[in-house]
């Protein structure tokens, strides 16, 4: 396991290989002064916004969002009320809200679900936010998928990418070193079933809802892509030698034995009460899943029992992690957008953004705590994995071909099942990929 202690500069540099230090390096900068939402006090007092955070909160959330609701009452005299939105219901909700339902006026959203909203005419802009204070010392290019025609629809909260998180204390008594090769992982999955029982995934496959950031890093390590942008058309790149090459080793993560077939659909959320209850020693997730698993274990996990390491590809060195984050926008039909917009505001300051990012484990957006945190072993393999992160196809399609549809879920599942080859399914998701990102 490499996870040696790394230098803010070259965290500056992993960050300009995504354009996220693009307004400096790790040097600390002096916040400009800022006019406080508190001048405009009280003409909200009294009045109140519903925030939607996405998943369940743990502890560290939770204060967050009472020390933040408390700091916004404070300035402006009204009221947030907290909605927590459990990850599978998401994508439901937001739909029901954009057709009209009872929405919320702020909300937390994945970065690549902006393009999908601001198509549907659900998001507002903040571009206002943006312009002027601290808030200008975000890095321009973390505005990627969130700038679109010119206007600003979500301001990014925190950043987020993943590696293996896996069992230390197993990996101590089993005495296997963290694995380096993709060989490696495979033989240290076998041997910790070999040891904990056949029931338990020495590395969980993940076939659910968020499945694609392990086959993405696997896919992209070897050179391929799902679909590339010719012209104003999507051409599916699936059947491409290199795309089949990262899916057959996903697969394989079933069909060699290491994770069960019986468990074909788990996301990660399913993956992580199976590790918090003693049945994974290895998975893809993020830090932010330390705090959870402590509580769903009642203690029988403790944070020293964890530890990560860079996903290995089968051809050598790390994968490309998936590029993610999490932002945070006003729902354009907000009954007071004003207001609202001095939420996101607030919630976006350099304070509460840099607490959202560390409490969450998440990375955060200000080039200066980016610096400063990669100084932290623990969180060094996060911070270092955005010198390869990549992104989905920044389509407004891609959450249908992904969740709704499940593409390279179910050619998974085919090839797993025996229903079909690798080349059948991937022609057949290939078609089926570029028929959804192709619509008018």
């Amino acid at each position: 396991m490499r996870i040696a202690k790394i230098t803010a500069t070259t965290v500056t540099t992993a960050a300009l290989a995504l354009g996220l230090a693009a307004c400096g390096s790790g040097e600390t900068t002096t916040p400009q002064p800022q006019a406080s939402a508190s001048a405009s006090g009280p003409k909200f007092a009294g009045q109140s916004i519903t925030v939607w955070r996405l998943g369940d909160p743990n502890e560290p959330s939770q204060k967050y969002m009472d020390d933040l609701v408390a700091e916004f009452k404070t300035q402006t005299g009204a009221t947030a009320n907290v909605q927590w939105i459990p990850w599978p219901q998401v994508n439901d909700k937001f739909t029901a809200a954009a057709a009209g339902g009872e929405g919320p006026d702020v909300t937390e959203i994945g970065n690549d679900q902006v393009p999908l909203w601001q198509s549907q005419d659900a998001l507002a802009p903040v571009t206002s936010i943006t312009t002027g204070g601290e808030h200008a010392q975000i890095p321009k290019n973390l505005f990627g998928l969130e700038t679109i025609d010119g206007e600003v629809y979500a301001m990014p909260w925190g950043a987020g990418t993943r590696a293996v998180m896996y069992r230390k204390d197993w990996f101590e008594d089993l005495k296997i070193e963290p694995p380096k090769t993709w060989d490696e992982l495979v033989a240290a999955a076998k041997k910790i079933q070999d040891e904990k029982g056949k029931d338990v995934d020495g590395f969980a496959f993940n076939g659910g809802s968020d499945a694609n950031h392990l086959l993405g890093a696997l896919a992209w390590s070897e050179g391929g892509e799902y679909a590339v942008k010719e012209g104003d058309k999507w051409v599916g790149k699936l059947t491409d030698p290199a795309f089949k090459t990262g899916f057959e080793t996903y697969t394989g993560l079933v069909t060699s034995g290491v994770s069960g077939k019986s468990r074909l659909t788990l996301n990660t959320t399913d993956i992580r009460t199976r590790f918090s209850n003693g049945k994974v020693g290895m998975y893809l997730t993020a830090s932010w899943d330390i705090a959870t698993i402590k509580e769903e274990s009642k203690g029988k996990v403790k944070e020293d029992q964890m530890a990560f390491f860079p996903l290995p590809s089968k051809s050598g060195g790390e994968t490309p992690a998936f590029f993610g984050g999490n932002d945070i926008t006003v729902w354009n039909d907000a009954k007071n957008k004003e207001l609202a917009t001095e939420f996101v505001k607030l919630a976006t300051s350099k304070k509460w953004a840099d607490r959202y990012a560390l409490d969450g484990g998440l990375l955060p957006v200000y080039p200066d705590t980016l610096a400063e945190l990669a100084k932290d072993p623990a969180q060094a393999p996060f911070a270092a994995a955005f010198a390869k992160a990549k992104a989905f196809p920044a389509d407004p399609q891609w959450t249908e071909a992904n969740e709704t549809k499940a593409v390279l879920q179910n050619a998974a599942r085919s090839v797993i099942e025996g229903k079909a080859t690798a080349d059948e399914a991937l022609a057949k998701a290939n078609k089926e990929l570029e028929d959804i990102l192709n619509q008018s």
